[in-house]
Formats: C-alpha cells, structure tokens, sequence
C-alpha cells in the first residue's frame, strides 16, 4: 500500500503557510509504518515540539492504473474517506530551510490517520461539493470542502498515475484546507464527513 499525499491543494491553507502556489501538484509519500494503528493514540513523537493537524479528503484506489486520463478517473475509485496528514512543523520547516525532502517531517510512525469509516461515492450527490471538518476537543478547527480544491480528485488521480502506478489499496490524501494548527497532550480529534464521524483520536 502506498499513500499518495498531495500538498498545496487549498489556496487559503497555502497562504496561512506563505508559501507560493504551485503550478503543479504537490506530492510526496508516507510510508506504510506511518499509518496509526486502530484504536491507538496518536503519541507526539520526542523529536519534536510542533506537531500540526492536517484533515483531508481521501480516496482508496480499487483498481491498478497507470497513465490515467482525467475522464477515466473515477473508474478507478469508490470510496471517500477522511484522515490526518500530520506533520511536524518544526522539522519541516528545518528541512524545508535546507532544500530537503520532508519525510522525517510527514512519514514518522503514527503520521498518517486512516479513518475507519469509509462511504460510498455514489452516496455524495456531488463529489466537487463534500464538506468535511476536523474537531478537537469539540470545537471545529478546521473545515472544508472539496470544491475548494485547485485540483479536483479525478485530476489528482491522472496527475498522480504519470508518476506512480496505482495499486488495490493505495490511499491519496488529497490536501488539507487552512486552519491547520498545533497538537496537544491530551486533546481529543474528531473527523467528519458532512454528518458521519470517521475517526476519534486521543492525543498522548
């Protein structure tokens, strides 16, 4: 399983970072070992002081697929999902600073939420148009929806199968929207899907 993450997806959040917009997508990986196990908290590692929440829309890929075409693209998923892309900022910005890739900020264990809950594409009337939303300790941090995108899934997905070929299970998070802030011991993160909770997490 790979996880395709894409960076730089909602202008808001772009600005909220002061960074440039891209002309392309962003992508870089997580590792399967950064995915946090069911039911276990989520542990702020001892490397750094900033850990950050990054909410966002994720699609399960259910077919293998290389060199995808736009119009084709929703052939090769069926499922919306929400998780987190957390990040430590501290260390990225480092990184960053230097020129250097992000792993050690985005692919440490426990980075990447998967939600349990996954719905059905057809269920959306419109997948352009899904709101989602992040709570910790019952108040929204963050909230979106997907017709905020610079590039929509189906893009997401033709642009990512030039590079990488998708396989059964691979994971795309596509990008979070502004409002990304800091994690603490102790706080509790609920994801949502419109009215569905995918996934309820305990800080540690």
């Amino acid at each position: 399983m790979k996880l395709i993450c894409i960076g730089r997806n909602y202008a808001k959040h772009i600005s909220e970072l002061k960074n440039e917009k891209p002309e392309h997508p962003v992508v870089f990986l997580k590792p399967d070992s950064s995915v946090l196990l069911k039911n276990n908290p989520f542990i702020i590692p001892a490397f750094t002081k900033d850990v950050h929440h990054e909410v966002e829309i994720l699609v399960k890929i259910n077919k293998v697929g290389k060199h995808i075409q736009t119009k084709f693209a929703h052939k090769y998923y069926d499922e919306i999902g929400l998780g987190i892309d957390f990040t430590a900022r501290d260390i990225q910005n480092q990184l960053k600073e230097q020129g250097l890739p992000w792993e050690k900020a985005k692919g440490f264990d426990g980075a990447a939420v998967i939600g349990e809950t996954w719905l059905p594409k057809d269920s959306f009337q419109d997948l352009n148009r899904i709101d989602f939303r992040l709570e910790k300790n019952k108040t929204i941090v963050q909230s979106g929806t997907t017709s905020e995108m610079l590039w929509k899934i189906d893009e997401l997905i033709a642009y990512v199968s030039e590079y990488f070929t998708l396989k059964i299970g691979d994971v795309i998070f596509t990008g979070t929207p502004a409002g990304v802030g800091r994690v603490d011991e102790g706080d509790h993160l609920e994801g949502f899907i419109e009215d569905t909770l995918c996934f309820s997490i305990q800080v540690k």
